[in-house]
Formats: structure tokens, sequence, C-alpha cells
């Protein structure tokens, strides 16, 4: 193993200049995935935020006792997708609206009754707040006899479902694609590793070096070379990030494990691209 090692560490003072641009070249590919990484990272943060105001509102009609209010409460909190309901008197709503339309205070002040009605603001848990489990808790609470609207802003919804699907394909189309970019380099560069070690590999096999033994240097070259460009992409990566965070918006950088996985992500590309080319350009050697 250690001899391995070592013919895999020689390769890069065999070939600095090819080594060189191979690792530089794996590098950009990972830096483009992860730099669309990070673009994800920063949505999927933004529509987390915009979810989390996702909620059912039902509007209950005047008079409805106190009991039912009760009643209601706990019977909609055992649906499987509600987190919280919020009771919202008659009272408490116009103080809101006192509070928040501050435009139309004469309005409020010539009142002579209160016409805003008590609601309940139904919260939905994580992983529940798309249009069809709002639209399925929605028509469920209209059910309530004492209900006299529900509002959930069905169209906003739809459009933020919309917005997580082309974001989640954009994100498998771009990292596929980018991923079998750098499958190719690292494959490329490992045929002509081969290739220019031929006469080397032929003598390695008249003495009766196994396929294996042979092979073992290139896999670990491969498999460094990934890892070495998963580090340059890492660094690449928090510059940009830090100089668009210090002009542009503050976002959120990858945490260490993130940042562990795109490096390890490199290392089994360049693995990975080794075994395939290896596998295939020995047998012409």
């Amino acid at each position: 193993m250690s001899l391995a090692v070592r013919e895999a560490l020689l390769s890069f003072r065999r070939t600095p200049a090819l080594s060189l641009l191979s690792i530089t070249t794996i590098a950009f590919a990972l830096f483009v995935v992860s730099l669309f990484a990070l673009v994800a990272l920063n949505l999927r943060a933004a529509l987390a935020d915009v979810e989390e105001r996702v909620e059912v509102v039902l509007y209950l009609r005047r008079g409805t006792p106190l009991e039912a209010v009760t009643v209601a409460i706990d019977d909609i909190l055992a649906f499987p997708e509600v987190a919280d309901v919020v009771y919202v008197t008659e009272e408490t709503a116009l103080a809101r609206a006192r509070e928040e339309l501050r435009e139309f205070q004469d309005v409020f002040d010539d009142l002579q009754a209160n016409p805003l009605p008590a609601s309940f603001e139904i919260r939905l848990k994580p992983g529940f707040r798309t249009g069809r489990h709002v639209e399925a808790v929605a028509e469920r609470a209209a059910g309530f006899r004492f209900a006299e609207d529900v509002r959930y802003g069905g169209d906003w919804i739809a459009k933020l479902d919309r917005l997580r699907s082309i974001a989640g394909a954009m994100g498998l189309l771009i990292g596929a694609a980018f991923g079998l970019a750098s499958v190719i380099i690292i494959g490329t560069t490992i045929r002509m590793t081969v290739m220019q070690r031929s006469r080397e590999i032929a003598i390695m096999r008249l003495v009766g070096a196994t396929t294996g033994f042979i092979r073992l240097p290139f896999l670990l070259e491969g498999a460094l070379k990934g890892a070495l460009g998963g580090l340059v992409a890492l660094a690449l990566s928090f510059g940009t990030y830090a100089v668009v965070s210090q002009l542009l918006i503050r976002g959120r950088f990858f945490t260490a494990g993130e940042a562990a996985l795109l490096v390890v992500f490199g290392t089994a590309f360049g693995l990975t691209a080794s075994v395939v080319s290896v596998g295939r350009h020995l047998r012409d050697v």
C-alpha cells in the first residue's frame, strides 16, 4: 500500500504541468457545482422563511360560543398537518388593524361597531406547507358549522410550489451535468497518464505484477486529484461568498459537514473516474 501511495505521489512529480492542469480543471468544475449548491441552499433558506407565513385563516360567524371555539381548536390540532392554532378574537383583530393600517385611523375612529370577525390562524408543520396539504386543511376547516369563510392564499402558494419544483429540477440537472464533466476530465487525465507510462506498465507485467497492483496507484492518484480539486473549489467558493456577502447580500455558507461533503464528493468522483478509465485503458497497454 505504501508503494502505491508513493507511486501516486511520484506521478505528480513526473508530470507536474499535467497534474496541475488536471487539478485546476477539476477544481473549476466543482467550483461551479459548489456555487450552484450555495445558491440552492440560500434559496431554500429564503423559501423556508416564506413557508413560515403559510397558514389557513378560518373566519368564524358572529356569536360563536366560546365552548365551540375550544372544542374546535382541539379538533384542528388533531389534524396531522397542523402545528398550531391561534384564536384571534374580534377585539384583537380590530387592534391589529389599527396597528397595521395607521393610514386608516380616521376610519377606525368613526366606527360604531367592530366589523371584523373572530378567526382561527392555522399554522402548518414543515413538510405540509404545500398547495395540496393547505387546500386539504382548508376544506376540513370549512366543514365546521360556525365557519363563515376560509382564506389561505391559494395563488401564491401555487407559485411557491412551482418555485420549489423549478429550483429542485435545476439543481439536479446542473449538478448532474457538472458531475459528468468532472468524471470525464479526471478520466481523460488518467488515460493520458496510463498511455505515458505504458512502457513501465508493460515491464511490470513482464515481471509478474498483478492488474490490481498496477491499478492501485492510478486509483489513488485520481482520488487525490479529486480531493485537491475539491479543496481548491471550496476555497474559491468561500472567496466568492465573502465578496458577495460584503458587496451585495448576506447569505449563508456551507456548514463544516457540507464543506467536507464537497471534498468527499471530489474524491469520490476522482476515484470513480479512475476506476472506469484505468479498467478500460490498461487493456490497451
